[in-house]
């Protein structure tokens, strides 16, 4: 444990003198002052105003409250008439008013050991394919060292089998597995009944059978006739956040229901096997997992709930030909279908999120970073001063930020750009790390995290925002309704979350025998028979041979 270094006085004990406010006080205190005193200034203003009515009431006499009392007889007509419509507006507003949407509990589902998949076991599989070019295995194996992915990432077994056997079977197995855990944990920590569910809202992108993933859920739960259901697919990361504010919306017109919301992504029937560079990012990137969340309209639920959501703010840039197309599902030239993502991504993600907080910011800024902002764009638009265009303090905002953990580039970026700190960011850095880009779940992997290391308290405000393929940015913000206790939550992390926060470096070298040591490149004419070790045990773990050319069985065509 390193000795903490001594901070030094302000004031040297040898000087006499005042200190230099300009060296001493930092700027951001300054700034901290002038937010304190716009956000309180109307209780600083109120404050004499009541203290002046308080006077005047106390000089009253009990004659002043008679003679008072005898003026609004005389006008008895204007004051029932005054007070009639009192009682109508405020009858008119309790009836009108948003109903309240709790956030009742919230569940990620965390994969089996024997589906983890280390980087060593990805180049394996990826190298044992006979797909990929050697160029394009290098390439992924540059991208895995960049990405920020750790080493217990799951991917399902389709994938890591050898060879690959992506079926609808599979698939259909992946999700089951990823939706119903999640709802399983989930109904065990609200104690809510399937009949009891009124709305059910489906989120994945890439997976679509027939019947949907959401009759699934109700064949198998058997939940109720009459559940408003809805699956949502072909929407991209963002879709968690859009099936959040579906389900907002259809609380508003059906009261007293629970809502649940499961987000999640399918990997065995969207694995890219061809050699085109745009595609095979995704497949470095993308893991398994999926989150389940439960929402109620009930006013009696606001007491065990853990938040409240406050905002919901959607951008869509669709209508824009380059954002529409920078990331596509497409065929590539041999035929192989994958998920291209082009190179003005990171340009419209800038966009699209300057759209979306350009809405949300005067929702929840304060009023002094809304007053800084409006004063740099008037000096900059019509005093044509030269100064830096204003960047609000969303900190100021939210205590708690949950960025969608779509890769490292994208989290450097917005850290950037947001001036946020490591703290901050690192819900998201060690979401990205542990779980990889889980898609529209991977929101709630991060809060999941914040919760586990005891973050949540009363009163805490926490943005989440996701992007998507569209172009799509979408917003979430909740506070908290209670202090979440890490000691009696159950999530993904708990049994883990001592060993984190992780140095994540920049590069993430590893050594592989196949690649490294052995050069094994597999011909385009050669043909699979089954390797030594295709046949796992039960549970699904992988021993490699003393001799790696052992595993292969290549036989010329």
């Amino acid at each position: 444990m390193t000795d903490s270094k001594p901070e030094q006085p302000l004031i040297p004990s040898s000087s006499r003198k005042l200190p230099d406010f300009k060296k001493s006080v930092k700027l951001k205190y300054v700034k901290l002052g002038y937010h304190y005193l716009i956000t309180h200034g109307m209780y600083l203003f109120l404050s004499p105003l009541v203290v002046v009515i308080t006077a005047q009431l106390s000089t009253f006499s009990i004659q002043d409250l008679y003679d008072l009392w005898e003026h609004l007889q005389y006008n008895l007509i204007s004051v029932i008439i005054c007070s009639t419509l009192l009682v109508f507006l405020s009858t008119l507003y309790f009836l009108t008013r948003p109903r309240p949407v709790y956030l009742v509990n919230f569940a990620c589902y965390k994969p089996d050991e024997f589906r983890k998949c280390p980087k060593r076991i990805f180049m394996d599989r990826s190298q044992l394919a006979g797909t990929f070019t050697e160029e394009n295995l290098q390439f992924q194996r540059k991208i895995l060292e960049r990405s920020g992915l750790g080493e217990e990432t799951y991917l399902p077994e389709a994938v890591l089998n050898v060879p690959p056997n992506p079926s609808m079977k599979e698939a259909r197995k992946e999700a089951e597995i990823v939706m119903f855990g999640a709802v399983d944990e989930l109904l065990a920590k609200t104690s809510i009944k399937p009949k009891d569910i009124g709305i059910l809202v489906v989120n994945c992108s890439l997976f679509n059978p027939t019947p949907s993933l959401s009759a699934m859920v109700i064949n198998h739960y058997k939940l109720r006739g009459n559940i408003q259901s809805y699956n949502l697919g072909g929407m991209g990361c963002s879709a968690g956040l859009l099936s959040i504010d579906l389900a907002k919306n259809l609380l508003q017109v059906h009261p007293n229901s629970y809502a649940l919301v499961i987000s999640m992504e399918n990997i065995t029937l969207n694995w890219y096997f061809g050699n085109d560079r745009s595609k095979l990012v995704s497949n470095c990137l993308f893991r398994m997992g999926g989150a389940a969340i439960l929402l109620s309209n009930k006013r009696s639920d606001r007491r065990r709930s853990k938040y409240q959501l406050v905002h919901t703010v959607r951008t869509h840039k669709g209508a824009d030909d380059k954002c529409f197309a920078c990331v596509t599902q497409e065929e590539d030239s041999a035929g192989k279908i994958g998920v291209t993502l082009s190179k003005d991504l990171m340009a419209v993600a800038g966009d699209a999120l300057k759209t979306n907080i350009t809405t949300l910011g005067p929702l929840v800024l304060p009023m002094s970073e809304q007053l800084l902002f409006f004063a740099t764009l008037v000096g900059r638009k019509l005093i044509k001063m030269k100064i830096k265009p204003y960047i609000p303090d969303f900190k100021l905002a939210f205590e708690h930020f949950c960025i969608h953990a779509g890769g490292r580039a994208v989290l450097d970026e917005l850290e950037k750009n947001l001036q946020l700190s490591e703290w901050h960011m690192e819900p998201s850095r060690m979401t990205l790390f542990r779980f990889g880009n889980t898609s529209s779940s991977s929101l709630w992997y991060e809060l999941a995290y914040s919760e586990a290391k005891g973050r949540i308290r009363k009163g805490d405000r926490t943005w989440q925002i996701a992007f998507g393929s569209g172009f799509k940015c979408n917003s979430a913000v909740w506070k908290a309704l209670r202090t979440v206790n890490p000691a009696k939550e159950k999530n993904p992390w708990m049994d883990e979350i001592q060993n984190f926060p992780v140095d994540v470096p920049k590069t993430a070298r590893y050594y592989h025998p196949l690649v490294y040591s052995f050069s094994l490149v597999l011909p385009s004419s050669a043909i699979w028979k089954p390797p030594i070790f295709c046949e796992t045990s039960s549970t699904d773990t992988f021993t490699f041979p003393t001799d790696p050319f052992a595993a292969c069985d290549l036989v010329s065509s």
